[in-house]
């Protein structure tokens, strides 16, 4: 029988990813599991627009910026979605770099047994111009992953 004790829940802070952490906070409680809950800052932020272009002393700026305002954010979702509650271990915590990829060597280096993750539902031509983050991570990951359609 499968019993993940590592569940994975990348977010992006939207009312999707709030349901996939439910999801995955109802399956840890059925089985004792840990929830880690990953947020990635995507490293491309762009420095130059036409012939503007923001000093480095600006760039460290919204970078650390982004890291505080993300680290609040986590927060807020974890009490937002399991409330108080102490039943379950939710472990948030960011990184940075490109989302899919983080979420995979994450997965690889906690030895994640099941990842959850939101759809958007993007569909057609916005899906494959945009991408999707849900998408690669169901075809790359090594472990089970449950997709939380919205």
């Amino acid at each position: 029988m499968f019993a993940p004790k590592r569940i994975l829940v990348p977010t992006d802070f939207s009312s999707y990813s709030d349901n996939a952490l439910r999801h995955a906070i109802d399956m840890a409680r059925q089985y004792r599991a840990t929830v880690y809950l990953l947020h990635v800052i995507d490293e491309h932020i762009q420095q130059c627009a036409a012939d503007y272009c923001l000093s480095d002393t600006v760039m460290t700026e919204i970078e650390h910026e982004s890291m505080v305002t993300s680290n609040d954010k986590l927060h807020q979702q974890v009490t937002r979605v399991s409330g108080n509650s102490q039943d379950v271990e939710i472990i948030p915590y960011l990184k940075r770099g490109i989302p899919f990829d983080e979420i995979l060597k994450e997965q690889e280096e906690k030895t994640i047994d099941l990842i959850v993750i939101a759809s958007h539902g993007r569909t057609g031509i916005r899906r494959i111009l945009i991408g999707s983050v849900a998408e690669k991570i169901t075809r790359n990951a090594s472990c089970p992953v449950m997709l939380v359609r919205n």
